[in-house]
């Protein structure tokens, strides 16, 4: 494939994850009901991050990660960096193994990312705790997890079919020359 095209590609995929991350920012904080809710659905954000970094990690560069998670840490009013330092641990692990679950069934992808999730979940709490920050109830934090896990193949499908987002073929090489 020409150095343009893949260059085309990874810009368009950058993109892509760009505007659905400022979608979904916008989304969460709009005021839809002031009643405080007794449960919480899937943190789609992480999710949409861990599905391009497993699936296509040249198409999300690191600084991207950063940018949109400290955004959404001060939009959220989360304590700035944490989660976004946790985030891009995350990501830069998955990203280490992308390679190797390219040719491994979904099973396991969906089982890293969400190895991925529960340590990301878990040290966050943990940290926000040591730190005596007020925690919401534990049990907020770990239906968003469970359900954040549960909605990643969903995420995959809507990713490929919707936005053409796919694992690299075997032997394809990224702009610098790299096996990806």
């Amino acid at each position: 494939m020409s150095e343009p095209k893949r260059n085309r590609q990874q810009l368009t995929g950058a993109l892509v994850y760009f505007s659905l991350a400022v979608m979904m920012l916008f989304m969460q904080i709009l005021p839809l009901s002031s009643i405080p809710r007794s449960w919480t659905g899937p943190d789609l954000l992480l999710g949409i991050t861990l599905v391009w970094v497993a699936r296509r990690p040249d198409f999300l560069p690191v600084s991207m990660v950063i940018a949109v998670f400290f955004f959404a840490d001060l939009l959220l009013q989360r304590p700035p960096g944490l989660f976004c330092a946790l985030v891009v641990i995350a990501t830069e692990v998955l990203r280490v193994r992308s390679s190797a679950l390219r040719d491994a069934p979904f099973v396991f992808e969906w089982l890293y990312v969400a190895i991925a999730i529960v340590g990301l979940t878990a040290l966050n709490r943990a940290i926000l705790s040591i730190m005596m920050v007020p925690l919401p109830p534990a049990s907020l934090n770990y239906i968003q997890m469970i359900m954040t896990i549960g909605s990643y193949p969903a995420l995959v499908f809507a990713a490929h079919f919707g936005f053409g987002l796919y694992r690299p073929a075997p032997g394809e090489l990224d702009s610098h020359g790299k096996h990806l």
